[in-house]
């Protein structure tokens, strides 16, 4: 099947357009030039420079310990890759939960510095001033509910949100807010997927689910997870769409055994 690419860049107004018209936004996820050029031309709406580049490209643990520089820092390369996609680049946390005017100065900084198109931050109504600064400032914001991954340790791992009444209940109340004080589109991760669709025809912003079943206006998915490149790691919502680990490892194998018996370079690959 293939897939036609628009050659005007995506904008947020055309990503309204687009759950108007019932037709799902594909979104992933990417940190550097390189791949981020690829996802581009393959045909991706919305590329997402994710603050799990602390976990898939710095090793660490948790989402917690990058920063906005390093965030800019990458979010520099996808920038000038993506002559097609809206991209987006995750606050860190710490950058936007201090106060209202430190979240929109971070923010301003985070566009004017990496020249992507908008910010994305996790939380509800206990950071709707900082939304609602960001906002009248001019900076489209994409918000984050459910699953938040920089709450790890308030939540005490990564399982499923909103299964309870109450907190279900919260989080369609706090999508609403996120909608009604500008976000641009939200992401559902890890929630039911009836609750999902409820929220997705609730607002009128485009919903990104993932791990939020299939109702919602578009999915998103972490690349190197996608493409079967970190081993180990296979929730239930993830679809390994390669097996790229696999291919990479034996392609290294390949070399090094070529280098170790002289057989690369040869002749024709010599001056």
């Amino acid at each position: 099947m293939s897939v036609h690419v628009q050659n005007s860049r995506m904008t947020t107004a055309k990503l309204r357009q687009m759950k108007a018209e019932g037709e799902k936004i594909a979104m992933l996820t990417s940190y550097d030039f390189t791949l981020a050029n690829l996802v581009d031309e393959a045909g991706v709406d919305v590329i997402l420079v994710g603050d799990s580049a602390s976990n898939v490209v710095c090793g660490n643990q948790y989402t917690l310990p990058i920063t906005v520089e390093e965030m800019i820092f990458l979010t520099k390369g996808v920038v000038r890759a993506a002559k097609h996609a809206l991209v987006v680049c995750d606050m860190p946390f710490g950058s936007y939960q201090v106060s209202e005017e430190e979240a929109v100065r971070n923010a301003i900084k985070i566009l004017k510095e990496s020249g992507c198109d908008a910010v994305k931050l996790e939380g509800g109504e206990e950071i709707l001033p900082a939304i609602r600064h960001m906002v009248q400032a001019g900076v489209p914001v994409m918000g984050h509910l459910g699953l938040t991954p920089q709450s790890v340790n308030q939540f005490g791992g990564y399982g499923l949100r909103a299964k309870e009444e109450a907190e279900a209940a919260k989080l369609l109340h706090d999508a609403k807010l996120l909608d009604e004080a500008g976000c641009f589109s939200i992401v559902l991760e890890k929630i039911p997927a009836a609750l999902a669709k409820k929220v997705t025809e609730s607002v009128s912003c485009p919903v990104i689910g993932i791990g939020a079943g299939n109702a919602c206006d578009g999915q998103v998915l972490v690349l190197h997870d996608m493409l079967g490149l970190t081993e180990g790691f296979k929730p239930k919502f993830l679809r390994h769409f390669a097996n790229l680990a696999n291919e990479v490892k034996g392609a290294v194998g390949t070399y090094v055994a070529a280098v170790k018996d002289s057989s690369f370079p040869n002749a024709e690959e010599s001056y």
